[in-house]
């Protein structure tokens, strides 16, 4: 038998496999689920009662003047800045900042100069002013020794001298008044916020409790359920 070189078989087995058919193998790759929306999903909606700024003013409409209440923070100023810088100076890995008396003084004494005041508390504020409301503002920070804080209000809410209350701080400490107690001392009618412990506070005092949505972007977590204690909720309060 004649034997092969192995040149040339190399050559005639390569000849021999280019002639078969090609075949294409093709590994199945897992692609990520499509991104988009169908119109059910557009169109589901929790049922939450939503309120205009309009209708409020018109629910209003023919009773007297009256006492109403604001909280601070993320209801009528976006006072994160100060939070934020507070949590990074004072304890970065945990809340305790909140309470460090330490903390409160910056807060209470220039920081807000960093928050931005809401769109949405100014045009509420504006609304009872002409009404001849009495506006009260009652927030759950802890009380200091001096405070800017109402000054802040003052300036950014546009509000008269001749018409400014100063803040009530009812803070979290054992002997100080709640913000249901306060509400009730000061017989206020309608009361406005962003927490749970706002709407809830009100309920309790027997009162109107309307909820202004807390941005997104607040450091203030978990973002609450608007209208999930059956409270009215103002479209478009976030900013």
């Amino acid at each position: 038998m004649k034997s092969v070189s192995r040149p040339v078989l190399l050559a005639s087995l390569l000849a021999a496999a280019l002639s078969l058919p090609a075949i294409a193998y093709v590994t199945a790759i897992p692609q990520p689920a499509p991104a988009g929306v169908t119109t059910a999903s557009l169109a589901e909606q929790a049922p939450v009662h939503w309120v205009s700024l309009a209708q409020i003013a018109a629910s209003l409409d023919g009773l007297p003047p009256m006492a109403v209440g604001f909280d601070i923070d993320d209801t009528l100023l976006f006072s994160s800045p100060g939070f934020y810088r507070g949590k990074q100076e004072f304890s970065p890995k945990d809340e305790s900042y909140l309470k460090n008396p330490a903390f409160w003084e910056k807060m209470n004494n220039g920081w807000d100069a960093f928050s931005v005041p809401k769109q949405v508390g100014k045009a509420l504020i504006a609304m009872h002013l002409k009404r001849g409301d009495s506006i009260y503002f009652v927030t759950g920070r802890s009380a200091t020794r001096t405070e800017t804080v109402t000054q802040t209000l003052q300036q950014t809410m546009g509000i008269p001298a001749d018409r400014l209350n100063p803040v009530i701080f009812a803070g979290d400490q054992p002997g100080q008044n709640t913000k249901v107690q306060w509400l009730k001392d000061k017989k206020m009618k309608v009361f406005y916020g962003d927490a749970d412990g706002d709407i809830k506070a009100a309920q309790a005092a027997g009162i109107r409790g309307i909820r202004l949505l807390r941005a997104a972007n607040s450091t203030y977590r978990p973002l609450p359920l608007a209208g999930a204690l059956g409270e009215e909720v103002i479209i478009n309060s976030q900013y």
